[in-house]
Parts: structure tokens; C-alpha cells; sequence
């Protein structure tokens, strides 16, 4: 076992304490990738997606002009983050103009590529 399995193993022990408590905790791993996740209580498939897409951008913005495929991933990103933040709401007109503006730079990006991989 890694290092990494011996801590997760160790957290579930930990976390015992809580459940004995009736606190609620969800626990996702992916060890392979020494990743945990705990997700309290309160935790709903929106904020869990709202979460997950902060992962997303940030991957969006490091990755910068440097990968091919960074815009893809960052006008994706901007497009999920305005229909998550509206979720319980509507669409504005300007957030319907920002993601008419994201799928065209989806399009154009996605020219360039096809461009790219013919050469």
C-alpha cells in the first residue's frame, strides 16, 4: 500500500467517529490518482457540479494558450458555469449573448483544429 491508501485507509477510521454521531459524510476515492473527495451533509448535485466545474477552470486557465485544446475546455467551462449559476433561475439576454459569443469561439477553435490535424 502507498502512502496515500494508508491515509485514506486511516481517514475512513477517522471519519467513523462522525457517522457514530449521525453526521452524514460522503466519501468518493479515485486512489489511482490520490484523490479523496468528502462531501458533508449539505452537498447537492448542483453545488457537487458547481464544485466540480471550479476543477474544470482551473485546468482552463493554467493550461492557458499553451495546449490546442484550451479554449474548447475554457468556453465549455464559461458556457456550464453560467447555466449552473442560473440553475434556479433563467437565462439573461447578456448570458444568452455570453454563450452565443463561447459557441462561436467553440467553432472557430474547433476549425482551427481540424485545420491543424489535415496538415
Amino acid at each position: 500500500m502507498t502512502n496515500f491508501e494508508n491515509f485514506y485507509h486511516d481517514l475512513l477510521e477517522f471519519t467513523k467517529k462522525y457517522e457514530q454521531q449521525n453526521i452524514p459524510l460522503k466519501i468518493e476515492r479515485d486512489l489511482e490518482n490520490d484523490i479523496i473527495k468528502i462531501f458533508g451533509e449539505k452537498i447537492t448535485p448542483l453545488s457537487r457540479a458547481q464544485n466540480g466545474l471550479n476543477d474544470v477552470t482551473e485546468l482552463a486557465y493554467t493550461a492557458a494558450e499553451h495546449h490546442p485544446f484550451w479554449n474548447l475546455i475554457y468556453n465549455c467551462s464559461e458556457i456550464t458555469n453560467s447555466v449552473l449559476e442560473k440553475w434556479k433561475d433563467s437565462l439573461s439576454e447578456d448570458d444568452l449573448s455570453d454563450i452565443e459569443w463561447s459557441i462561436k469561439e467553440l467553432n472557430q477553435t474547433l476549425e482551427k483544429i481540424k485545420k491543424n490535424s489535415k496538415s
